[in-house]
């Protein structure tokens, strides 16, 4: 940034590259947050899926292990 001021480059035209350059990883940074964000809900579901395929039931292993830990307080 120092020799850009130093060597001919304004203080606007570096402000306007600076900022042009942030717009664009924000940009980016959305970018990888709704893929990522959009693969990890896909994946959740599938092995969410096929957890209760398997039989294994979540609601009531969770349930009963609450009045177990109650009961044993």
């Amino acid at each position: 940034m120092l020799d850009a001021i130093a060597f001919g480059m304004d203080e606007t035209a570096l402000a306007y590259d600076m900022q042009r350059a942030h717009s664009a990883d924000v940009w980016f940074l959305r970018a990888r947050f709704y893929f990522w964000g959009t693969v990890s809900t896909v994946i959740g579901f599938l092995v969410g899926h096929g957890i209760s395929l398997a039989g294994v039931n979540l609601y009531v292993s969770a349930w009963e292990g609450f009045w177990n830990f109650i009961h044993h307080l």
